[in-house]
């Protein structure tokens, strides 16, 4: 279907070089709720890299494929995104950007109507990031602090946790991170616990698959880990090859969003073991909230919101930091009490629907870029 020329129809121009183009944020919920909403929609991404075709026009959504930016190479996907986003900006209502590289790749085009969607802490994030050396972390994150209030002075933000609203001064939209409630579900039982994610050492991959042997052993073979995702890092694809080999770990790689999230279905418990750091503290992991919506307990680490939601649903198992023991035991006692297990995931699936459920925050995102292309379109 042929992008609509009626000037009365909204457009929006969504740009990531760094995410999945099938990421459930901006391709299952944003850009869904957009078209749902009779927007039209032109996704730039970088499906090429992630080895998938470029999408045909339809319904609404045009396709254009940039390149990757990944580890130390990203100057060629920032070049591109510009030259991209300064070709079709003038023929959109808002722009939205979902990487932190896209704001200085685009400055000084002047567009009033670029929106930077927050899903992430990028200062907080540079501390562990192998492709910047050592030395160089933490006056770039400093950096990075100072750049994001110069950015907040001259464009919108939405904000994807309420917690992020402490890094700036003005009151900006928050479309936190909520998720697809389905239906119905299974209850959460048997002997497989699952992980749905990108998998990096700091998000817990290495522990991850401790853990699965631990559980593996405890329970005479019975317990396994399933795992859907890709790896970010040498180290988490060792382990999940190693967990592989000995039989403790499925892994399907990356997945698309509607395979990834039945995977879920019926489990023991979903793991969430990342570690404790600055870009995941004040952050819900989106993975808790998935298990979670899909009536499966949640095993996870103590970051403040995650620990805060398991709680208080009483909806799965709170471990240490980097302890893979812990989770092991976490994942055996749950195992030798599966009507415990079932009736965990049962609570957190109420406490999701209520506060979670993406068919309340989708109108509330829609109705921010509507807002934002009345008074900043330059179609209008």
């Amino acid at each position: 279907m042929a992008a609509s020329t009626d000037p009365d129809t909204p457009r929006a121009l969504v740009v990531t070089v760094v995410h999945h183009p099938q990421d459930s944020r901006i391709r299952h919920r944003e850009i869904a709720a957009l078209l749902a909403a009779g927007w039209q929609v032109t996704y730039l991404a970088p499906f090429v890299a992630h080895d998938l075709p470029v999408p045909a026009p339809e319904g609404g959504l045009t396709c254009i494929d940039l390149p990757r930016a990944a580890g130390r190479d990203r100057v060629p996907a920032a070049r591109a995104a510009r030259a991209a986003v300064r070709r079709l900006a003038p023929e959109h209502d808002v722009v939205l950007v979902h990487d932190p590289e896209l704001l200085p790749a685009t400055a000084g085009l002047g567009l009033e109507h670029l929106v930077w969607d927050v899903h992430e802490d990028p200062a907080g994030a540079l501390v562990v990031k192998e492709w910047l050396p050592g030395p160089l972390r933490r006056p770039v994150a400093g950096a990075w602090r100072l750049a994001e209030r110069l950015v907040e002075r001259r464009h919108p933000l939405l904000l994807a946790e309420h917690a992020y609203a402490d890094r700036f001064r003005g009151s900006h939209t928050v479309v936190p991170n909520a998720v697809v409630v389905p239906p119905e579900v299974p209850p959460a039982g048997g002997a497989r616990l699952v992980h749905v994610g990108n998998l990096t050492t700091a998000r817990g991959s290495e522990v991850m698959v401790q853990a699965a042997r631990l559980a593996h052993a405890a329970s005479d073979g019975a317990i396994t880990l399933e795992v859907v995702g890709p790896v970010r890092d040498d180290a988490s694809r060792a382990a999940m090859e190693a967990g592989v080999a000995e039989g403790v770990v499925v892994w399907h790689g990356f997945q698309p969003a509607e395979r990834a999230m039945a995977t879920i279905d019926g489990a023991l418990a979903g793991l969430s073991l990342l570690r404790d750091l600055p870009n995941y503290r004040g952050s819900m992991p989106t993975k808790v909230v998935e298990y979670l919506a899909h009536g499966v307990p949640a095993i996870t680490t103590p970051l403040p919101l995650a620990r805060e939601i398991v709680q208080e649903a009483q909806a799965g198992l709170v471990v240490p930091f980097d302890d893979a023991q812990a989770a092991a035991d976490a994942a055996v006692e749950l195992w030798r009490d599966p009507q415990r297990a079932a009736g965990m995931g049962e609570r957190g699936r109420e406490l999701v629907r209520g506060r979670y459920d993406w068919a309340k925050g989708g109108a509330a995102f829609v109705a921010a870029l509507t807002d934002i292309a009345r008074e900043r379109s330059p179609r209008r």
